[in-house]
């Protein structure tokens, strides 16, 4: 039987499988596992927490990435992990409803994220644009670039609109899976332009790790990756929108 913790010596369930790219593991106190409970196509997953110290569960070395230094992430591993049904979420079979939940909340806080990390490079862009000078005058009287700055000021704030719109629809308590992946389409899209063209507009010096726009650059490309590629919010989009 289970104990306060939900510790049990006759476990319910033993998990058994693999999961790569998995953010903070080997720190976590708890690892959120959906795992397939039976063979049915659409009730066949279910959803467990399972302690970072269980028996069986192990990880594989630290992916080295572009990006997001902070964030380790590394291969899951569950050789029979022991798991009591006091650790199960939800129903058994409920594990896909969840797991569709959690990802249309986690495009929301990615594109609100990506959004600010948009913002920053903007920041760092037009500070500089004001401050740098050649041939006597600062570089943002140059009209082309001035355009550009207004271009990437637009993308900022289409890309906070559509955010905002998406996360008030889920205050709201109404649908709103097709404009949390619109947001998230566009935020990234806006991220990854803006902090490209920011480090053109501080030319070599944004190539170097003097100014943070070359971080930027590299954290911008994952948000465009995780959480669903731009590609899947597409056809996220598109079956919403076609029935």
């Amino acid at each position: 039987g289970a104990g306060d913790d939900g510790a049990t010596d006759d476990p319910s369930y033993r998990i058994k499988g693999r999961k790569a790219w998995i953010s903070h593991a080997g720190h976590a106190d708890y690892y959120t596992t959906f795992a397939r409970t039976s063979d049915d196509r659409g009730r066949g997953i279910s959803c467990f927490i399972v302690p970072g110290d269980a028996p069986g569960l192990s990880f594989g070395a630290p992916e080295k990435k572009m990006g997001l230094h902070c964030d380790t992430v590394r291969e899951v591993i569950y050789e029979d992990v022991p798991v009591d049904a006091a650790r199960r979420i939800g129903d058994e079979g409920q594990g896909m409803p969840i797991a569709l939940a959690a990802l249309d909340a986690g495009r929301l806080g990615i594109a609100a994220a990506a959004t600010g990390l948009a913002q920053s490079a903007l920041d760092v862009a037009v500070a500089y644009a004001k401050e740098r000078e050649q041939f006597g005058r600062a570089i943002a009287s140059n009209q082309g670039l001035a355009f550009l700055i207004a271009d990437l000021e637009a993308a900022v704030l289409g890309a906070r609109a559509a955010y905002l719109f998406a996360a008030r629809l889920k205050d709201a308590g109404r649908p709103y899976g097709k404009e949390a992946a619109v947001a998230k389409l566009l935020a990234t899209d806006a991220a990854m332009r803006v902090t490209t063209d920011a480090i053109q507009v501080l030319g070599g010096a944004g190539y170097t790790q003097d100014f943070p726009v070359e971080r930027y650059f590299r954290e911008a490309k994952v948000t465009q990756i995780f959480e669903g590629t731009n590609q899947i919010q597409r056809l996220v989009i598109s079956r919403h929108a076609l029935g």
